[in-house]
């Protein structure tokens, strides 16, 4: 019988996917591996490959939002009954689930995904959106990239065959779209003036922009709703000196084989001082509470479109030079919405961080499943007391956002005690 293809669940928290649109048309033939379509998660645009052979019997949704297990596509061999392969998998007649793509959930297929993608410009060359990001990040122009897809079309291993023939360092640059102009010359005085750009009022209108929500600020709105609005949420601040902390990260980052960053030496102490408090390292599960016996940090990146979460497993079993490097990747990759649903799930605490950008102290939205979140300031020089003398030290604050039903408060303050006293003695760390 035919196979009703539904939409399969790409990422923990995808609850339905937007069909951008179809790489196949009704009546081609696929076979297992072939992309059929582009679809945007919450985190990322994907490529949705075939996993039978046949033609294409029916395109259910063309284009939009699709419920997770709602019925997209039907392939079979030509001339069978897909209304009927419909019916069967429905149990139900399929022309209202299959129009709006809300069919009702029945076991499906495993679909297998590709890493996800963000999709590139169109062009006349045939490559999948996959290809074309690839391409454009490495310099490769996609016209000396021989493919060997469906009739001709470039797909993914085409363009790693290519680099890898190029070699390593070899890349090719595009073409511009434009003639360029001279370069400026690097002298403060031969720097062109900025274009003056011209004022513009629609007296009597209204000055506004309207864009689309995209999934991923979609799915970062109704799942910070809930928790907020779910979860009791309650804070605690600490303020930390950081005077030994800045001489000890000079110290290590004259043997370690990685530059060290202070968020780096914030995982390692977080991880630390959750094994001395599991009830932090906990979630909240309606009828019980579960304490984790692993520490899985999630370390919030900002993307162009939202907030993404990837996860440093076994945080506590890691030196510091083994985060910085897993950081740096998975903040790559994230910022590049190529971040795999795995590299994105499992996280028993979280740590948003916005230091860099000079914020002294705010508060966190708890991040679920997690019992709290951890909110990272700046450190700032500011006059403080010492030995009974005020002199300028450095200082940070950070912010514990705490789940009511899990943590108590003076639970919440012994964990940021804890994690205090490592920061400001950090050799601590080391036995």
């Amino acid at each position: 019988m035919a196979e009703v293809i539904r939409m399969p669940r790409m990422s923990d928290t995808m609850e339905e996917g937007n069909i951008i649109g179809w790489l196949k048309k009704e009546g081609d033939r696929v076979e297992p591996g072939q992309t059929l379509a582009e679809v945007e998660t919450d985190k990322a645009t994907m490529e949705l490959d075939a996993f039978v052979e046949g033609v294409i019997l029916h395109i259910a949704v063309k284009e939009g939002p699709v419920a997770i297990d709602g019925v997209i596509a039907v392939i079979g061999q030509p001339g069978e009954d897909w209304q009927a392969a419909l019916a069967a998998a429905n149990g139900s007649s399929a022309a209202a689930p299959a129009a709006n793509g809300q069919s009702t959930p029945s076991a499906a297929p495993v679909v297998e995904v590709p890493a996800a993608a963000a999709v590139g410009e169109d062009s006349r060359i045939k490559a999948s959106p996959l290809a074309k990001n690839i391409a454009k990040e490495s310099g490769v122009s996609l016209e000396q990239v021989v493919g060997s897809g469906d009739q001709g079309r470039i797909v993914k291993k085409d363009v790693e065959a290519f680099l890898e023939g190029k070699g390593a360092t070899a890349v090719v640059t595009p073409t511009p779209a434009v003639t360029p102009q001279p370069s400026p010359s690097p002298t403060p005085a031969a720097k062109a003036e900025p274009a003056t750009v011209p004022f513009a009022f629609n007296a009597g209108g209204s000055n506004f922009e309207e864009i689309g929500v995209s999934q991923m600020r979609k799915v970062i709105a109704r799942r910070l709703s809930e928790s907020l609005f779910t979860a009791p949420h309650f804070y605690l601040t600490i303020e930390i000196n950081m005077d030994r902390a800045i001489a000890m990260r000079k110290q290590l980052n004259e043997v370690s084989p990685t530059k060290l960053s202070f968020n780096d030496l914030v995982i390692k102490a977080v991880a630390a001082s959750l094994t001395k408090h599991p009830a932090i390292n906990s979630s909240w599960l309606g009828d019980k509470i579960r304490y984790n016996k692993d520490i899985n940090i999630g370390v919030a990146v900002a993307v162009e479109d939202g907030l993404l979460v990837p996860v440093i497993r076994y945080a506590n079993m890691k030196t510091m030079s083994q985060i910085n490097t897993e950081v740096k990747t998975l903040a790559g990759k994230a910022k590049e919405r190529k971040l795999q649903p795995d590299e994105m799930q499992g996280n028993t605490f979280t740590i948003s961080n916005l230091g860099m950008f000079g914020i002294d102290e705010f508060t966190a939205i708890i991040n679920p499943p997690d019992a709290c979140i951890l909110a990272v300031g700046g450190i700032f020089e500011k006059p403080i007391v010492k030995n009974g003398e005020i002199v300028i030290g450095n200082t940070m604050k950070v912010t514990l956002s705490c789940d009511h039903r899990v943590v108590d408060g003076a639970t919440g303050a012994q964990f940021l005690q804890t994690f205090k006293d490592i920061m400001e003695e950090p050799i601590k760390l080391l036995v």
